[in-house]
């Protein structure tokens, strides 16, 4: 996206109605104390509307002040979002033709070509009438009805070059519009009307639906002590049961699979104990051991390491 900047030739002063204003103080006043700021996105749309569909620097001063912010924060907001507009625009329209991957596949640039034709062949300029002007914008969130295009609030999806300068005509003409999908589709619905939950018994208010309730939990096992219930830790010294022999239907004979995998994990285990053993032969042979002899006395013992017996003598 290239750098937005404020337009060069910039209004003296601006202040809103006293209409939008009552409007301003009650959507502030929204927002706990110390949070006004939060409000600057609607502040400045409204703001936008009432002078002519841009925001200039008056502008941005007069919300900066208004919700004690400073210039930089609003500057920056307006900046950002490619839905205020920097400059003066059309006065009937300002068409953002999305031109994002799934518009751009599906005819984006056949209504970029009507706008060049129609209104301007660069972006950002007004029409000799004064009434459009136009410029290609990042996704605008309607990508399921690709093609389409963003007027100040309202999107028109499912354009084609035809429909785009039915719609052009229709604004210059002041006729109302169709906002949302230009085809036969009820917003994001597929093409053709809805392909599931098309049985009207689903909406006759008529349909009886029984709840199935999940069975109850088994009932614990009883303990493997035998006279022992549930729950009830057995007096100490009372001798553990002997683990159940498996049942013969438990019990399969073994794979070549199977018996290549124990392999593998015996072997494992018996290289990890081997290289147990000898980490714990280095541990005695280089510690120090101290006994206690049974007369209080103690006594002390060091075992040489390897190591140590090949250090040559001095």
């Amino acid at each position: 996206m290239s750098v937005r900047r404020l337009h060069a030739i910039q209004p003296d002063s601006f202040a809103f109605t006293a209409e939008n204003l009552a409007w301003a103080k009650q959507t502030v006043a929204k927002f706990p104390a110390g949070k006004q700021a939060s409000a600057v996105i609607p502040l400045l749309w409204r703001a936008q509307e009432q002078n002519d569909n841009w925001v200039s620097k008056p502008v941005i001063e007069y919300v900066a002040n208004m919700l004690d912010m400073a210039y930089i924060r609003v500057l920056e907001v307006a900046t950002f979002y490619t839905m205020f507009q920097l400059q003066p625009v059309g006065k009937v329209a300002h068409i953002q033709v999305c031109g994002t991957t799934p518009c751009m596949l599906r005819g984006a640039e056949e209504l970029k070509s009507v706008c060049q034709n129609r209104i301007h062949h660069e972006q950002h300029h007004i029409s000799d009438d004064g009434k459009f002007s136009w410029e290609e914008v990042e996704c605008l969130g309607a990508c399921v009805n690709a093609p389409m295009v963003q007027i100040f609030k309202d999107t028109y999806e499912d354009l084609t070059p035809a429909t785009l300068e039915k719609l052009i005509d229709d604004l210059a003409a002041g006729r109302k519009l169709k906002a949302g999908p230009q085809i036969d589709r009820h917003m994001a619905a597929p093409f053709g009307g809805p392909t599931t939950l098309t049985d009207t018994l689903l909406y006759d208010g008529n349909r009886v639906f029984t709840r199935v309730e999940a069975p109850p939990p088994p009932p614990p096992a009883p303990s493997a002590a035998a006279g022992t219930p549930s729950g009830v830790t057995p007096p100490a010294g009372t001798p553990s049961p002997a683990p159940a022999a498996p049942k013969s239907e438990e019990i399969r004979p073994p794979t070549p699979a199977s018996a290549a995998t124990d392999a593998q994990k015996a072997a494992a285990e018996k290289k990890e104990q081997a290289a147990g053993a000898v980490m714990d032969s280095k541990a005695k042979t280089e510690t120090n051991i101290i006994r206690a002899t049974p007369d209080g006395v103690k006594e002390t013992s060091s075992i040489s390491s390897a190591n140590d017996a090949n250090k040559p003598k001095k």
